[in-house]
C-alpha cells in the first residue's frame, strides 16, 4: 500500500489539490465570511498564475523533491530516523509534527528578516483573503522554502510516507485556512484546538503590525500558543478588519507582473511614499 502511494505521489497530490480548491471555492460562494471587493477574475487568474510559475520553477530547479529525498535518505542511512530505530508509526507521527514545526519557524523567519520579508510580503499584499491567497507565494520564496524543507528531510530522515502525508496536509490546510468561509463560532472554537482555522489565520493577514506578527501556523495551531504568537481575534473584528499590506494597495498591484516585482520595489516595510502623497492630496 505504501509503495502504491509513493508511486502515485504526483497524481494523489494533484487530485487532493484540485478537490480542496474546488470545495473551498464552492463553500466561499455559498457561505462567505467577508465581502470581497476586487473581482474574482482578476485575483484568481493572477494568483493561480503564480502557482503555475512556482511549480515549473521547482521542477526545473530541483532534480529531487522532498518525498524522493526521503527515499534516497532511507537507502543511504541518512538522517535521524535512519540511524535511530523507532516503530514505524512513531516515526511517521513525529516526522509530520517536526516538519510542521519547521514550517512554523520558517514562517517566523520570513517575517523577521527584512530581505526575506520583501519576498513574503507578496503573500500579504493580497487585498482579499480566500482560497487562492493560500497559494500565492513569490517564486523565490518557494525555492528557498524548498531548500529548507529538503534540509529538514535530510536531517530528520523521515519515512517517505510521512513526508507525503505532511506535504498533502500542508497544501490542503493552507487552502482551507485561507478560505473566505463562515464557520459557526462554536465549531471554530473547537476546531482551532487541532488545526489552524480561517478565522485564526485571517488575523495574520491584518494590516495591523501586531496582528500580522501572530498566528504563523499553517497546519497545527499549537506552536503559536506554546511560543506566545497567538491572537484569538482581530482587534476590529473579522468583518471590520483591513486585509493586506500598507504598500501595493492599488488594484493594478494584483496583476502577475506587479506581484513578481514587489520584492524589489518600495521600502521593506511601511507605506509606499506614493500612497502617502495620494492621501495628502486627497485631504
Amino acid at each position: 500500500m505504501t509503495d502504491l502511494l509513493l508511486t502515485n505521489e504526483g497524481a494523489i497530490r494533484l487530485a487532493i489539490f484540485l478537490g480542496i480548491l474546488i470545495a473551498m471555492a464552492v463553500w466561499e460562494v455559498a457561505a462567505p465570511r467577508r465581502r470581497i471587493e476586487i473581482p474574482r477574475v482578476i485575483r484568481w487568474t493572477n494568483n493561480l498564475g503564480v502557482v503555475v510559475i512556482d511549480t515549473i520553477l521547482v521542477r526545473l530547479t530541483f532534480p529531487i523533491v522532498a518525498v524522493g529525498l526521503a527515499l534516497l535518505a532511507q537507502e543511504n542511512g541518512w538522517g535521524l530516523f535512519n540511524i535511530v530505530q523507532a516503530p514505524g508509526w512513531v516515526a511517521v507521527v513525529v516526522s509530520v509534527v517536526v516538519l510542521d514545526f519547521v514550517i512554523y519557524l520558517q514562517h517566523v523567519l520570513f517575517h523577521a528578516v527584512p530581505a526575506l520579508w520583501r519576498l513574503h510580503r507578496m503573500h500579504h499584499a493580497d487585498q482579499a483573503f480566500d482560497v487562492t491567497t493560500g497559494l500565492r507565494f513569490h517564486p523565490i520564496e518557494i525555492l528557498l522554502s524548498m531548500l529548507i524543507k529538503l534540509a529538514a528531510v535530510l536531517a530528520l530522515g523521515p519515512p517517505a510516507v510521512a513526508v507525503l502525508i505532511f506535504e498533502v496536509l500542508l497544501n490542503a490546510t493552507a487552502m482551507f485556512n485561507h478560505s473566505n468561509i463562515r464557520l459557526p463560532e462554536g465549531v471554530d472554537r473547537v476546531l482551532r484546538l487541532f488545526v489552524v482555522t480561517p478565522d485564526m489565520h485571517r488575523v495574520h493577514h491584518s494590516v495591523i503590525q501586531r496582528e500580522t506578527d501572530s498566528n504563523y501556523g499553517f497546519n497545527l495551531p499549537w506552536w503559536d500558543r506554546l511560543l506566545g504568537t497567538y491572537i484569538a481575534q482581530p482587534e476590529k473584528g473579522h468583518e471590520g478588519m483591513t486585509i493586506g499590506f500598507e504598500q501595493f494597495r492599488r488594484v493594478r498591484e494584483q496583476w502577475l507582473d506587479k506581484m513578481l516585482t514587489q520584492p524589489f520595489r518600495g521600502p521593506a516595510s511601511g507605506p509606499d511614499p506614493r500612497d502617502r502623497k495620494d492621501a495628502e492630496d486627497a485631504q
